[in-house]
């Protein structure tokens, strides 16, 4: 963890670690359902208030609680037309997999570039503190990947500059 991110992403864990404490709720309208709260809305009182954990305005967590199911929003940080442009091609490509990745959304929440769901299914079949740690390890890992990309675009553009103005 870089010691920049450190406070951050140690907020973000703390507060999942609290707003994980779910448990199986069937729905009070329907007999035998089961869905998630937060998506549903039905009952405002099963929902809990929702909080923000912000770094700076690009950076920062959604973490919206509810009786048995927790939604957490991403918004990464990108600073010029080219991160913007690497980070929603790469979330297209992440969301467009979501099955794969068990609780990752397809749809993410306005305002955010990605978006997870966990249920109270998932916490039972899964550690929490495990589903915890891959949410703050997605966090530490797209910062590098988004700029490990940039790094690559630039030098193949740069190879590309030098190539076509060896012609003049």
């Amino acid at each position: 963890m870089a010691n920049a991110l450190k406070p951050y992403l140690l907020c973000v864990k703390r507060t999942l670690e609290a707003a994980m404490c779910l448990e199986n709720f069937s729905s009070q309208k329907v007999e035998r359902h089961n869905k998630p709260e937060i998506e549903i809305r039905e009952s405002p009182e099963l929902l809990l208030n929702p909080v923000i954990v912000s770094r700076n305005e690009k950076e920062r967590v959604l973490i919206e609680p509810s009786i048995n199911s927790v939604r957490v929003s991403i918004a990464i940080k990108q600073a010029d037309d080219i991160e913007k442009l690497l980070c929603h091609k790469f979330m297209g490509f992440m969301m467009r997999r979501a099955e794969n990745f068990v609780i990752l959304r397809r749809k993410k929440i306005e305002g955010y570039d990605i978006s997870f769901l966990i249920t109270n299914f998932h916490t039972e079949e899964m550690l929490r503190h495990k589903l915890v740690d891959f949410v703050i390890h997605f966090m530490e890992e797209i910062d590098k990947e988004i700029s490990e990309m940039k790094l690559s675009v630039n030098s193949r553009a740069r190879i590309c500059a030098e190539e076509f103005l060896k012609r003049f």
